[in-house]
């Protein structure tokens, strides 16, 4: 048996990258898996055969997770499909880099909304019924950047620095029932960094003490650690697999 046998997981922001390892990695534990996406449904439909080939069980769910209603309904399509949501990860997020005194109120309020507001919204109707039943999972994806900062990302920053503040505050609210804790990776090997010049990853890349971008099998054991029996004695935390990026 896995790690997570018998138990429901919602992960946002799942169709790709870090959110497609982890709803890939819950399967093979025994998690059924709701595969939450914004816009591309191909991919999530390709994460979703990806588990069933490997013998799990997913579904795809879309959701805007900074609109309430469809947040809502995410979280009752879970419910309805798997009894409930035993682990939650929030992981859906924006970054689209600007200095402040070029960026637009819009892209602050988008990049906000989805990535902070968002982890409240999908939080906030999933753990109604963890409270109900007394236990529960909750893995924010935050960044690196929350705690470091970063130039031309201080929208990005202030809201991952938001989503482990909250961490925080909401551990603190629901423990002992429910456990809620945050990743915060470093430079990862994602479709955030497309954009990226090769002179930009070889400055990141020397900033790091491990002297590598990291990749998203870098990422998805500190949630399998942290969603499982393994992570039993975390709340509130924030584990940063950012190979020394931001020592805290």
């Amino acid at each position: 048996m896995g790690s997570l046998e018998d138990r429901s997981a919602l992960v946002t922001g799942a169709s790709k990258s870090i959110g497609r390892g982890i709803a890939e990695a819950f399967a093979r534990e025994g998690a059924d898996v709701v595969v939450n996406y914004h816009s591309d449904e191909e991919a999530a439909e390709e994460t979703v055969e990806t588990i069933e080939d490997d013998g799990g069980t997913a579904i795809a769910v879309q959701a805007d997770v900074s609109d309430e209603d469809e947040a809502r309904q995410l979280v009752e399509r879970t419910t309805a499909e798997f009894g409930g949501v035993d682990v939650l990860v929030n992981n859906a997020g924006i970054l689209e880099p600007a200095t402040i005194d070029e960026m637009d109120v819009e892209t602050w309020d988008r990049t906000i909304s989805v990535d902070l507001r968002g982890t409240f919204l999908v939080t906030r109707f999933a753990i109604e019924g963890m409270l109900e039943r007394g236990s529960g999972r909750i893995i924010n994806v935050a960044s690196q950047l929350g705690i470091k900062g970063a130039e031309e990302l201080t929208h990005y920053s202030a809201a991952k620095g938001g989503v482990i503040a909250f961490t925080r505050a909401l551990a603190r609210e629901v423990a002992p029932d429910i456990q809620v804790n945050a990743i915060a990776p470093g430079p990862i090997e994602t479709d955030m960094l497309d954009d990226t010049t090769e002179e930009w990853r070889e400055n990141k890349k020397a900033e790091v003490p491990l002297d590598r971008i990291g990749t998203v099998d870098d990422v998805v054991p500190t949630a399998v650690l942290l969603a499982g029996d393994g992570g039993d004695y975390y709340t509130g935390q924030t584990l940063s697999p950012d190979g020394g990026d931001a020592m805290h």
